[in-house]
């Protein structure tokens, strides 16, 4: 494990630059998606700008909604946002009946309110014969072709079967709905139907035969294995939930200028810096040659944390800084407890190899006693506090188990190949004095003498 050490410290490390310095570096993305997803840093609505507006589900009809009510809501409103084109946009719900969006780099706000208050409109939509291809996603001018009946004729919809086993799409029409679809299917087969939500195309089958009694099956049987998955879960769910199940009522927003969270982040970085310089400094001053190796394992900490940071990814706010700085300071306390039992070994006449070891061993039980209380209470801060809170326990997390490591394997794998060298074996090197080792001649014999044990 020795010898495997510096090779594993040094593959991570050559990693994590890689992770944090490449442009245009690409992973497979877990979602399935063959481009792949870019490796970026990414920042949140405080340090980015943008919008956070808070909205509850309200009731309708004598009826209030239930949590998987709310849940269905989140959806059709991300969808919405999703289409906006804005990058990457949060929705999340806030206990029963709240759901937080927040859209960073907006620049229309009250566009982004109007689409997501909006309850709505899903229609059903025939091209006429000769008309252009319509393709899904495409937006439709509902002025040049008129609907033939709305999302209120569908009755019900669900994940079907073809007659070649494919996956389908079969919803159910209402009376008026059905009569009409079946008029229009028997004179119009060959033509395209479209179904339409607020102006754009979800899907735009093909007429295959009348269809009659309001049993509608879509079907791609060209295909092996019938339509994609996403698409027929997407055509479900609009078919369904279309138009919002629920009213919801804006309760507050909250509008940060893209100036100001660019200034909020220059500040945010210049305080991490200062609060990084400046436990640099008291460790080289403190702890001398074990602090200048305390100090190079902080800056490999930091570049470890950032790499592990665009690779998840996880979305940097000011909380989320706050926990990272908050996890240095841990870093360090690792280091403190280290040193200092070493320093008391190496007054009680101990060589420095067996000094230095002592001093990790007999903290390590000190160490990871208080890294595991740090790590459940910011896992219990994860499971249950709210958006701004989950991203300061998530980072906190991440930093506290990449501090045991850099504290650990890095600082001792480097100490002990340092303490191999000649010029390393000084007592003032590890913030102990001569005069300390005049009463035991064997210290001053194991700092200055062979490297026996080494």
């Amino acid at each position: 494990m020795r010898r495997a050490g510096p090779i594993l410290i040094a593959v991570i490390g050559i990693l994590a630059l890689a992770v944090d310095f490449l442009p245009n570096l690409t992973i497979p993305d877990l979602q399935g998606e063959t481009a792949g997803r870019v490796i970026e840093t990414k920042l949140g609505l405080d340090l980015r700008g943008g919008l956070r507006v808070e909205y509850r589900v309200d009731c309708r009809d004598n009826t209030c909604p239930s949590l998987a009510d709310v849940n269905v809501v989140k959806g059709i409103i991300e969808r919405r946002v999703n289409a906006t084109g804005v990058s990457e946009p949060e929705v999340v719900t806030a206990g029963t009946d709240r759901i937080v969006v927040e859209v960073p780099g907006v620049s229309n706000t009250d566009e982004i309110r109007k689409l997501v208050g909006q309850t709505g409109q899903l229609y059903f939509v025939p091209i006429p014969s000769g008309s252009a291809t319509i393709q899904a996603g495409q937006v439709l001018d509902l002025t040049k072709y008129t609907p033939l009946f709305g999302g209120d004729q569908v009755s019900g919809a669900n994940p079907g079967v073809d007659k070649n086993g494919g996956r389908a799409v079969n919803f159910n029409l209402k009376s008026d709905g059905a009569a009409a679809f079946s008029a229009y299917t028997a004179a119009h087969i060959g033509d395209q139907f479209a179904i339409v939500l607020d102006g754009t195309v979800i899907s735009a089958p093909v007429i295959q035969g009348a269809i009659t009694g309001g049993t509608v099956q879509i079907t791609n049987e060209s295909v092996i294995g019938g339509l994609p998955r996403a698409e027929v879960d997407n055509v479900v769910n609009v078919l369904r939930f279309g138009s919002l199940p629920f009213p919801v009522e804006e309760l507050a927003s909250d509008t940060i200028d893209p100036t100001l969270g660019a200034e909020f982040l220059a500040r945010s970085l210049i305080a991490g810096g200062i609060a990084i310089a400046l436990v640099m400094l008291f460790m080289l001053i403190h702890y001398r040659l074990p602090g200048a190796i305390a100090s190079f394992a902080l800056v490999y900490y930091s570049l470890v944390v950032l790499s592990i940071f665009r690779l998840i990814p996880v979305v940097l706010t000011l909380a989320g800084i706050a926990g990272f700085v908050l996890s240095i300071g841990m870093a360090v306390d690792a280091n403190i407890l280290i040193f200092e039992r070493t320093k008391e070994e190496l007054r009680l006449g101990k060589s420095l190899p067996q000094a230095i070891e002592a001093g990790f061993n007999r903290a390590w039980n000190s160490i990871l006693d208080s890294n595991v209380s740090s790590l459940i209470t910011a896992s219990i801060l994860y499971f249950f506090g709210s958006s701004v809170i989950q991203g300061f326990a998530l980072v906190l997390i991440i930093g506290v188990l990449v501090s045991m490591f850099s504290a650990i394997t890095v600082t001792r794998t480097i100490l002990r190949l340092v303490v191999t060298r000649d010029w390393a074996r000084k007592a003032w090197l590890f913030g102990v004095s001569e005069t300390e080792f005049t009463a035991r001649p064997a210290g001053r014999r194991a700092l200055r003498g062979e490297a026996r044990g080494v």
